[in-house]
């Protein structure tokens, strides 16, 4: 239901996220660096309010992300790190929300701040050091029969970071599920599509032979439950068609409190 922006009302979400990889994958998806370990846990909160204003027909809401991450990361044998504390937080002050029948349409602005620690010199690192600012659309349809389809498009520009003068490329993402309701649980699969769309660029250069742009492919089987003002969901992903990133698994818990 990623495209239902719920009643007025103040919401509390609770994201919990497991992490692990064991290789990078280069251009191709040959293994860049074959004894790679990757590990994050992280857990989100995200606080959601829904106004009683409306714009264009639609509902104005606001929200905030505030992760708490730690990161182990190893890129070869015997060299390895860790860091752990607040990450980066995201806020937006303007989702519109639009509702039909059997179709629900989200839009807002995620802008991350790079509130995370970062130093150049380690190894591993919370936040990323620069701002990103990323559009979002979120679609949902539901029939009447209970099968959904749901689908968020983000797309995000990314600035420099100007302890490194790295510029990270323009990145495309694509949320989806297709999923059965019956009573009050919702059964189906789900994951994301992940496509940097212009190259990594270093003093202003692209970053190897393709810019360096990362892609991604992920699909798993989820299951939420609902329960009178409270919403539960599980799901599993694994990656595949990875490029120039970690390829690995994830396991994801999603804990919804209505006010």
């Amino acid at each position: 239901m990623a495209g239902a922006l719920p009643p007025p009302g103040t919401y509390f979400i609770n994201y919990f996220n497991w992490y692990s990889a064991n290789s990078f994958r280069g251009e191709g998806g040959d293994k860049l660096l074959p004894d790679f370990e990757l590990n994050v846990v992280a857990n989100t909160l995200r606080l959601v309010h829904v106004t009683d204003y409306t714009f264009l027909g639609a509902n104005w809401a606001l929200h905030a992300f505030l992760p708490l991450v730690n990161v182990d990361v190893s890129p070869v044998p015997n060299l390895s790190e860790s860091r752990f504390g607040l990450g980066d937080i995201i806020i937006d002050p303007f989702i519109l929300g639009w509702h039909g029948k059997n179709w629900h349409v989200t839009t807002g602005l995620d802008i991350y701040l790079p509130t995370g620690s970062y130093d150049a010199d380690n190894l591993a690192n919370i936040g990323r050091n620069y701002w990103t600012f990323e559009p979002v659309v979120a679609f949902t349809y539901l029939s009447d029969e209970g099968l959904e389809l749901s689908a968020k498009f983000m797309y995000a520009f990314n600035t420099k970071n100007e302890d490194t003068d790295y510029l990270s490329g323009q990145e495309f993402h694509l949320d989806y599920t297709l999923g059965y309701h019956t009573g009050p649980w919702s059964l189906g699969v789900g994951g994301y599509y992940y496509q940097q769309t212009t190259d990594d660029e270093l003093g202003g250069e692209s970053v190897g032979e393709n810019g360096f742009r990362g892609q991604a492919f992920a699909i798993g089987p989820q299951a939420k439950y609902d329960y009178q003002n409270m919403a539960f969901t599980l799901k599993y992903q694994f990656e595949t068609e990875v490029e120039n990133r970690p390829q690995g698994n994830s396991l994801w818990f999603k804990f919804l409190y209505a006010f």
